[in-house]
């Protein structure tokens, strides 16, 4: 190794320690708030020395090392090591995570922010390396839009952890997707940094576990060094970048470490590991390794080190006492501002673009099924970057038909099926979007979400948060769900709860109830997705796909496909009869038909219903909600979703919480806190349409909300509070 190039990684190797030093000092002064330390681990800076700043780089809490080498890069005195003080001061002027999070991250660096406590971001490391092919063929990669990760066609993803890491399932699901893609000859440059100290915490990671289960692995070159060697380590690391560059194949670089300290500050290791133990570790410090090593081989003498090491310490610390003195975040404004940053207007505008070769009028009117399939080929013209999977979703175009015929028009390099796993597939959005793809993967039942929700909820819903909104992730999940499918179901295929995805700050999540509002909805959301780097999931009701009627016969619930420059913008709802005042219907999905049936029947009793289709279910749009509510004598909100945790309770907390609409007869009807069964069992807790013309009926006629149950009312219970209807 040439001397100027050790004597570089040792100086990123001294300040990394000397950050974990002063993080430790920080703490003690409250005047620093993280304290889990790269110690030990130092021997990855030969990896970050190696690898280039379009190498996207999604490190684990340990690879300060790494960091540092890639910040070389900079200007200043010891680059990087600044950025990591003001994080670990949790300062607003910290340049990714402005002040939200100790992570490391850098833009012009091409390290994306990541929690990364529990291999989270393998996934989606594993989705950006598929992705750098396709993209590149697409010619994505050469007109990158705001918020993404620069890359080139030669570039590989670097994606480090630790071993306990590699036996969460989220870390397994990743590398298997890495393996079946690179089986098939996929190309998948993703380099996997395994940095294995034999410590999760407290628990020991068996000895040549991690060999043993990677080494062998189909489609994985594995190599192996120790981190305690720079040499080595700078040699294994070498190859495993030039190997995983020049096959495109993925590579599992196992470094064996030391945990010189404990976990983290508050972890007192001596209670679970021998006093010999932790001197043999300290006695393998990486730091003290290289300069011994350094001053064998004259590259440095006692006295250059010696004076090196206290001039590293000076300016750590000189660096510190500045680092504490920044702003901090003092508003809740500013702690949410970076969380979806939107400009509504340009949104707007591109989701009315029509200068593309539309196809959208193929027919006549058409079930939502159908008119999913008509919008999305429109899209795909409109944004050639834009790139359909899941499971099924390309011969067989998904187990419901929607996507069929995509992938004859459009190819496999945009429409392609996934293996079955779902936090494969939303990793694969994860990185596409990051990448500069427009990411549409699908979801085939709602149920199935539940597997991978932290792809969602911890990654992609976050990084704009922990980057300033910097970086984003923009995607359109499409996910078959909800209740009423006749002839089919268990609660597997029939999930009625939405809960888990309207309380993702900043993600848009949107049902539709027809054909055509599907198609100009997934405008909008393809243009936030676009502009504004947006998660959006859309939500699309399983009974409704094939339904052509509202009432038998009468084909009233198909729709023509709308024309292009026609979008339905975020907030905007649906109205049915506005000009009824004696009750408002508040529903969404497979509510709204349900309810327009219950006005048919409420008419000829003499009442005239209007039934509003929210749409948007994430964030609700309160503005159309009040002024519907102000204009009807009473409310319904009708929720064909569980009780508990859904939509309507969000609705009716709006209510109640401004007193010119509170003062309404106010009621709300919806599905039982129960799985679904299987059959006709499912219409005992699924919501009827017999129930909510029975509470609507009570609503208006009392004048007053009330509970009933048995089918009776409780006179002794008022206003504002939930009607249940017996089964």
């Amino acid at each position: 190794m040439p001397h100027e190039l050790a004597r570089n990684l040792f100086e990123a190797q001294l300040n990394c320690r000397l950050v974990d030093i002063e993080a430790h000092e920080l703490r003690a002064r409250n005047e620093g708030y993280y304290t889990i330390a790269s110690a030990g681990h130092e021997g990855n800076v030969a990896l970050g020395a190696l690898t280039r700043k379009t190498d996207p780089a999604l490190l684990h809490y340990r690879s300060g090392a790494f960091f540092l080498a890639r910040a070389r890069a900079g200007e200043g005195t010891a680059p990087g090591v600044f950025e990591l003080l003001l994080s670990l001061a949790a300062s607003s002027d910290d340049p990714i995570a402005e002040g939200r999070h100790k992570v490391f991250g850098s833009i012009p660096w091409g390290i994306p922010p990541q929690t990364s406590t529990i291999a989270s971001h393998l996934p989606k490391a594993v989705g950006m390396a598929v992705s750098i092919d396709r993209a590149s063929k697409l010619g994505a990669l050469g007109r990158l839009h705001e918020g993404t990760v620069p890359t080139t066609k030669d570039s590989i993803v670097v994606c480090s952890f630790g071993d306990a890491s590699l036996n969460h399932s989220t870390a397994q699901g990743a590398i298997n997707a890495a393996s079946w893609a690179a089986y098939q000859r996929v190309p998948v440059p993703v380099l996997f940094l395994c940095e294995d100290n034999g410590l999760g915490v407290s628990v020991r990671t068996p000895q040549g576990w991690v060999e043993a289960r990677m080494r062998g692995t189909p489609g994985m070159t594995y190599i192996a060094a120790d981190g305690g060697d720079l040499s080595a380590a700078y040699e294994a690391s070498e190859r495993a970048v030039v190997t995983c560059r020049k096959t495109r194949a993925p590579v599992f670089l196992h470094l064996r470490c030391e945990r010189v300290w404990g976990h983290a500050g508050s972890d007192a290791d001596r209670e679970y590991r021998a006093a010999a133990e932790i001197a043999t570790a300290e006695q393998r410090d990486p730091v003290l390794l290289t300069a011994q090593s350094l001053l064998d081989a004259g590259v440095m003498s006692s006295r250059e080190l010696l004076d090196a090491i206290d001039g590293a310490a000076e300016t750590v610390r000189a660096l510190s006492n500045e680092a504490v003195k920044r702003p901090k975040l003092r508003t809740r404004d500013g702690v949410m501002a970076s969380i979806a940053p939107s400009r509504k207007n340009a949104v707007a505008e591109e989701a009315r673009r029509t200068d593309y070769a539309s196809a959208a009028n193929d027919g006549g009117p058409k079930t939502l099924a159908h008119a999913i399939r008509a919008g999305l080929s429109d899209l795909m013209r409109k944004y050639s970057e834009l790139v359909v999977f899941g499971e099924d979703v390309a011969e067989k175009g998904g187990v419901y038909g929607v996507t069929v015929g995509l992938w004859k028009s459009f190819g496999a390099g945009r429409v392609f099926n996934t293996l079955l796993d779902e936090q494969s597939i939303l990793g694969m959005a994860i990185g596409a979007g990051q990448i500069g793809l427009l990411p549409v993967p699908e979801i085939q039942f709602l149920a199935y979400v539940h597997n991978a929700e932290d792809q969602l909820r911890g990654e992609a819903a976050t990084l704009s948060f922990f980057s300033g909104g910097h970086l984003k992730n923009p995607m359109v999940v499409r996910i078959a769900g909800l209740g009423y499918q006749k002839g089919f179901g268990g609660h597997f295929h029939n999930d009625d709860s939405l809960a888990v995805l309207r309380d993702l700050p900043g993600v848009i999540v949107a049902v539709p109830s027809r054909g055509d509002d599907a198609v100009r909805m997934l405008r909008t959301l393809m243009a936030s997705a676009r502009i504004d780097g947006r998660v959006c999931v859309f939500v699309e009701p399983i009974a409704l796909y094939h339904t052509r009627d509202l009432f038998p016969g009468d084909g009233a619930w198909s729709f023509p496909v709308p024309e292009p420059g026609r979008a339905i913008d975020v907030g905007e709802v649906g109205v049915y009869e506005p000009d009824a005042r004696d009750l408002v219907m508040l529903t969404y999905g497979n509510g709204v038909p349900m309810c327009l049936r219950v006005a048919r029947s409420l008419e000829g009793k003499g009442i005239r219903a209007r039934v509003v289709d929210l749409r948007w279910i994430a964030p609700l749009p309160e503005e159309a909600i009040a002024q519907h509510v102000r204009e009807s004598k009473a409310v319904l909100v009708v929720d064909e979703c569980r009780h508990s945790g859904n939509v309507s309770e969000g609705i009716v907390t709006f209510l109640a919480t401004h007193a010119d609409l509170s003062a309404k007869p106010l009621a709300r009807v919806a599905s039982a806190d129960s799985f679904i069964p299987l059959a006709d069992a499912a219409n005992l807790v699924l919501l009827q349409e017999s129930e909510i013309l029975h509470a609507a009926l009570e609503l208006v006629r009392s004048g007053e909300s009330r509970e009933v149950a048995s089918g009776q009312v409780d006179a002794k219970i008022v206003a504002n509070v939930d009607l249940q209807v017996a089964r």
